[in-house]
């Protein structure tokens, strides 16, 4: 960040275009040298037209003397001079007869919005994220950062990608699990500029001084064309992590870029493990190369260069907390999530398999990018009909009611036109704190934006009230009774679909995974077999994957037919 404020960065831009040596202005505003030399260059001063110098020092006296406590008459007088030229010049800028400079390019950021940019985004960050920034200046060219969820680490990344685009000029990249996904730091990044008045518009984003901002789904034929600073998010939930890893770098390969590398954690069992253990730097290495990290919490907490040549860091919630970082209530957290949760998506602890029914690595190979050319094209999700006028299916899982109750699941499915096609999932939607009442209107919304053609709901407690609501509107809608035996058939259904292959769900929907990875094997006390997830008071353990169990059991098992019309619905 600059040490001198936007106004003496503006009193030296002006003694340089009334003529003053740089030399001088050094002198009489305490810039550096070398700083006024780099930017002059870097500012384009020299090539700023002749009315815009005018223009700009004449705005910056105008507001001098606004600003000025005690005006004189003299005061006066030149502040209602300088308010017409204003106007003049402003009639100028929207004279399309060639007589006044030219229009501002597209995605255009003046010298005061910049430094606007720099002082807004350093003011607002916590001591965690400082610590992101600092990183960026050591000499490495990976940071990699296991984090909890819901500290800011894309809002983060955002700015400071924005902020080095315009500064150096640099190209940077986005890469997520799914475009849809990246798009969350395009969104970022809008809403960033327009804090100084800048409107960003394009996909790519192009500013004018030549940087272009990328956003990506994990396609390695996508990656492989740019080059730029690399921001991976969530690369731990991402499959195929090694091939796409190896294009994607590819782009940072340059002297002065950088590769960004940040998740919550997910498996052991996954790709990306070996990249963050410094297994993969191993790989192919001879035993006196290789390294050994230490990548305890303890060690990596602070962040630290590590023998890979990776600057790594662990942040726990409660770490972020411990800095300063005040939007999260740890200990209400602790309350709502079970153990397995909280310690995953907030602690930085790996899933573990144990007694589970689903596969992590066959459901992370599920996800797709939805938005790509060719994977689900009849999908328009900014649409007021996402999927027009084809039928979908619908799954909910109730919640109970009041701040503290479990979060609710709702999904849309588009079930298979084909036999033994697939399943796509197309929503998945968390819901808390709602009143029976307020979740059959969820239900209903959904309903007026597809083409519903079957609804299962979870009967069980608050679902049942929820369910005699929903038959208001859909008369046709599933109350499922849960039962050891509905228990079995609802997961022998989504494990046999994902078996062969025939479900599919976008990327960036990481929660779809988290969810069915809460499911697990238990014994009832009369030995009998079944599956349990996490359902107390606060708990969200579960719901998302049981709702898409809901909306699969309308194909029964073994049944291998893309029909969804009129037929046999089984009920329980």
């Amino acid at each position: 960040m600059s040490k001198h404020p936007p106004d003496s960065v503006r009193d030296a831009r002006s003694l340089y275009w009334q003529g003053y040596q740089i030399s001088h202005i050094a002198k009489l505003t305490g810039f550096n040298v070398h700083t006024l030399y780099s930017r002059r260059k870097r500012e384009n001063w020299d090539k700023t037209a002749p009315l815009d110098r005018v223009r700009f020092t004449t705005e910056a006296r105008y507001n001098q003397l606004i600003d000025k406590a005690d005006k004189s008459g003299r005061d006066f007088k030149e502040i209602d001079l300088l308010a017409r030229q204003l106007v003049r010049f402003d009639r100028q800028l929207n004279n399309d007869g060639g007589e006044g400079r030219k229009k501002l390019p597209k995605n255009h950021f003046s010298d005061e919005q910049i430094e606007q940019l720099r002082v807004r985004f350093y003011d607002g960050l916590y001591e965690h994220q400082k610590r992101w920034y600092k990183a960026k200046s050591l000499a490495i060219t990976i940071r990699n950062i296991l984090k909890s969820r819901q500290i800011g680490a894309t809002w983060y990344f955002s700015r400071e990608a924005l902020i080095d685009a315009l500064e150096t000029g640099r190209n940077q990249i986005f890469l997520s699990a799914s475009r849809a996904q990246a798009h969350q730091f395009k969104r970022f990044i809008i809403k960033f500029a327009a804090e100084v008045g800048v409107e960003l518009k394009g996909d790519p984003i192009m500013l004018s001084n030549g940087a272009e901002l990328h956003f990506l789904g994990t396609s390695a034929a996508s990656a492989q064309s740019y080059t730029g600073n690399l921001y991976f998010d969530e690369y731990f939930w991402t499959s195929n992590f090694i091939n796409l890893r190896s294009v994607a770098a590819g782009m940072a390969t340059q002297t002065g870029l950088i590769e960004t590398y940040f998740s919550t954690i997910s498996s052991e069992e996954h790709e990306a493990y070996c990249f963050w253990s410094g297994e993969l730097f191993n790989d192919g290495r001879k035993k006196a190369d290789r390294v050994n990290i230490d990548i305890t919490h303890k060690n990596l907490k602070n962040g630290k260069i590590c023998a890979d040549r990776q600057w790594k860091q662990i942040v726990t919630v409660k770490d972020a907390a411990a800095l300063g970082f005040d939007r999260i209530d740890v200990d209400d957290l602790i309350a709502k999530k079970s153990p397995d949760e909280f310690n995953n998506l907030y602690m930085c602890q790996p899933i573990t398999n144990g007694e589970r029914p689903f596969s992590y690595s066959e459901l992370i190979n599920c996800g797709v990018d939805g938005w790509n050319a060719g994977v689900w094209d009849d999908w328009r999700p900014y649409s007021p009909r996402p999927l027009g006028n084809s039928p979908v299916w619908i799954g909910y899982d109730p919640n109970g009611e009041g701040d503290g109750g479990d979060s609710a699941g709702l999904v849309a499915i588009a079930p298979p036109q084909v036999d033994g096609g697939k399943f796509r999932v197309l929503e998945a939607i968390q819901l808390r704190g709602m009143p029976f009442e307020l979740q059959a209107e969820e239900i209903r919304k959904m309903t007026q934006r597809y083409n519903v053609q079957f609804i299962g709901i979870d009967g069980t407690g608050i679902g049942g009230a929820v369910h005699s609501l929903v038959l208001k509107f859909f008369p046709t809608a599933v109350k499922f009774v849960y039962s050891i035996s509905v228990k079995s058939a609802l997961v022998l259904k989504a494990q046999m679909v994902m078996r062969r292959g025939r479900f599919e769900y976008d990327a960036g929907l990481s929660v779809i995974a988290q969810s069915f990875m809460t499911i697990r094997k238990s014994v009832t006390p009369g030995g009998m077999t079944t599956y349990t997830s996490d359902r107390s008071k606060g708990a969200s353990h579960g719901d998302v994957a049981w709702a898409i169990m809901h909306a699969l059991q309308n194909e029964p098992i073994g049944a291998e037919t893309g029909s969804t019309g009129g037929g046999f619905v089984q009920e329980f």
